[in-house]
């Protein structure tokens, strides 16, 4: 599906353009396309390969969600691939894709699964006519600047779960549910991580090799880009290690509160231990138990029973095993 469609002229906005008039100013000077497309069929697609002069393997790639971030020359134009991240109202990360077909006289972007609109992205660039008016690679900058911003947001909403959860593991809400939520958390910053991870290079090649599309005003923004991507990473590895440690706490808490509990059944039956020993002297009936005889016998063994019970529980209380 074509979303926009429009042609900017020395960084000014001009007509919206039909795809398959764009090999009649393509080649204006001072003039480049830039195409939004999103999850577009492979009759469209090999259009766009005409009109274009893609490259049949870049189509294919386009045509495929599942690609991993990269960036690759063919020919005169670059095809990059980003992942896109959203949050979800559970606090989960739905990742898309967008591809990018770019050269000095177009950007294409194509969008796969989860992803915002780009329109505000446009408007954005189109406010900015002295930066627009310096190629292709204002725009595409907007877009890089935007995904990895998307990034930062999902970190910093995660934190905050990370954190509750971090307070929750010391009191008794932290059931094997949240311990369930920690591991899905763990997985979906690895997701994250491995989004954010190549950004760097790709910027890297962007103002190593490609001046033509990032010429040296732009510079200094993809590197904002590359900086963001990077804390990214860093906060991202960063909660991975607080989780990793919130379950290995979480994991010595249940073994010392099991290790009270056993302390406490033992204490108890070390106190059932006496009881258990006079009871069953006095209940194997020999004759010659003078005890037996005694008037004082029943109450002095009562007494001494529960004086020892007594003794040994306060013993075992000063200890904290009761």
């Amino acid at each position: 599906m074509v979303v926009n469609s429009i042609v900017y002229r020395n960084g000014e906005r001009g007509e919206v353009i039909a795809p398959e008039n764009i090999s009649d100013i393509i080649n204006e000077p001072d003039a480049f396309i830039w195409l939004g497309l999103y999850q577009p069929d492979p009759p469209f697609m090999k259009k766009m390969q005409e009109e274009f002069g893609l490259h049949e393997l870049a189509i294919e790639d386009a045509l495929t969600a599942h690609q991993r971030p990269k960036i690759e020359q063919y020919g005169e134009s670059l095809f990059i691939v980003l992942k896109t991240a959203h949050l979800t109202e559970e606090n989960r990360i739905e990742f898309g894709e967008t591809h990018f077909f770019v050269s000095e006289k177009f950007l294409i972007t194509v969008r796969h699964g989860a992803s915002d609109s780009y329109a505000p992205i446009r408007l954005r660039a189109e406010e900015r006519s002295e930066m627009l008016g310096k190629g292709v690679g204002f725009p595409l900058y907007c877009i890089f600047d935007f995904i990895v911003d998307n990034y930062s947001n999902i970190t910093a909403a995660l934190g905050g779960r990370i954190n509750e959860l971090e307070g929750a593991m010391f009191r008794t809400e932290f059931d094997r549910r949240s311990v369930q939520e920690v591991y899905t958390l763990r997985r979906q910053l690895l997701a994250l991580r491995n989004a954010a991870m190549p950004v760097d290079e790709i910027c890297n090649q962007l103002i190593r090799l490609h001046e033509n599309i990032i010429p040296k005003p732009l510079r200094a923004y993809i590197r904002d880009v590359q900086d963001h991507a990077h804390h990214v990473v860093t906060d991202t590895d960063d909660m991975r290690e607080i989780l990793t440690n919130a379950m290995h706490v979480n994991l010595a808490l249940v073994t010392v509160q099991q290790n009270e509990v056993v302390k406490k059944l033992a204490g108890w039956g070390a106190i059932l231990v006496i009881p258990t020993v006079i009871f069953s002297m006095y209940g194997m009936n020999f004759e010659s138990m003078p005890e037996l005889h005694s008037p004082f016998g029943y109450p002095l063994a009562i007494g001494g029973t529960l004086a020892a019970c007594g003794a040994l529980y306060l013993r075992l209380k000063r200890a904290r095993w009761l």
